[in-house]
């Protein structure tokens, strides 16, 4: 039983959780396998299979003081205040899994809102000049990009992508 009801979880729609009080849908909740950041308000879906990189890149902008963690390996969205809000599983919240060290506390924010979901992928797959993608999640359109996560300048292409999203929504904000 949580707090506002029960979580009831649909094997048939992995990673979808809904909060109900009697037939009363409350919220709903994806649980997607990714790691959360957040760089200046703004959060990151760093999302990718095991071994991906997604703790790695995380690590290096937590490192350089650009990003603090909000989840590490899975996160939920959830609407709130109409923008979709990242957040941590209660269990693995404030904990990061470094490769080669284990599990270690990491300072992290309780949640931050969802502006860019950035596919690791192999430096293979990634196209010189993509075009605009995004994906629908919860019904908000999100901006996605396919990023080498070990390449030494990832850091700064997530910075590059996060400044590129803000002129762009700055600009049809002016329109």
């Amino acid at each position: 039983m949580c707090r506002y009801g029960l979580a009831i979880f649909r094997p048939r729609y992995y990673g979808r959780l809904e909060f109900w009080r009697g037939a009363e849908l409350l919220a709903e909740t994806i649980r997607v396998h990714g790691t959360a950041i957040v760089i200046d308000g703004d959060g990151v879906l760093l999302r990718g299979p095991s071994g991906s990189g997604k703790s790695d890149l995380a690590l290096r902008l937590i490192d350089s003081g650009t990003a603090i963690l909000v989840t590490d390996d899975q996160t939920e969205i959830h609407v709130q205040g109409g923008a979709l809000m990242m957040t941590a599983p209660t269990a693995i919240a404030g904990q990061m899994e470094v490769r080669g060290i284990g599990i270690i506390p990491v300072q992290t924010v309780p949640s931050a809102p969802l502006r860019l979901i950035l596919d690791l992928v192999k430096p293979e797959q990634i196209d010189r000049l993509p075009e605009p993608k995004t994906e629908t999640v919860l019904g908000h359109e999100v901006p996605v990009l396919a990023l080498t996560p070990f390449e030494a300048s990832a850091p700064a292409k997530v910075r590059a992508a996060l400044q590129c999203l803000s002129i762009a929504y700055h600009a049809e904000a002016a329109e």
